[in-house]
């Protein structure tokens, strides 16, 4: 398993080892011993499993303190375009992304640490993506930024015509009018 260091601290590639034969491949996802020795101490508690069709996307998504998520997140089928936006007011990335293609070929996860917004565009024409959080769902403290604002400029791997977003994603305030509670 190997951990990759992007462009912004804290934000990880994970690539498991795969081994294949005619019979099929064994990968191990998850390892806690090797996950805290390469990232930090954390106690996931819950997975998380979704089915998408091509030009969905969503996000961008996150959760304000008390209930901020970290999450693991990767494409167990299909192809998407995951996408880690750094909202940490005070943060040397802040307002940067991070956009990592998932899949089931290249079997890459990404972990998105709290102070993140998150969102993913399904590029294949469907997929089942899963996620492991940190924190529970609170549904009044569930916030989120527009998947086109300008200032972001995030290459989502899709015509804008092809996206297929839910009213809720419509409606998400820009990156600028973000009332942002995280701090660096």
């Amino acid at each position: 398993m190997k951990f990759i260091n992007t462009k912004i601290k804290d934000v990880f590639i994970i690539e498991p080892s795969v081994y294949g034969d005619s019979r099929g491949y064994f990968s191990e996802s998850f390892n806690l011993h090797k996950f805290e020795e390469n990232i930090y101490p954390i106690k996931f508690i819950q997975d998380n499993e979704s089915k998408s069709f091509r030009g969905v996307l969503r996000g961008l998504h996150f959760q304000k303190p008390p209930y901020s998520q970290a999450k693991l997140v990767r494409c167990i089928e299909g192809r998407v375009m995951d996408v880690a936006v750094d909202i940490r007011k005070g943060s040397p990335s802040y307002g940067k992304h991070v956009a990592v293609e998932l899949s089931e070929n290249n079997k890459r996860q990404l972990f998105v640490p709290r102070g993140f917004a998150h969102g993913f565009s399904v590029l294949s024409e469907s997929a089942i993506f899963a996620y492991k959080v940190d924190n529970v769902y609170a549904p009044e403290f569930d916030a989120g930024i527009r998947y086109d604002d300008k200032e972001l400029s995030i290459d989502w791997g899709l015509s804008f015509d092809e996206f297929r977003l839910s009213e809720k994603d419509k409606r998400l305030p820009s990156f600028r009018d973000l009332d942002s509670h995280f701090k660096f």
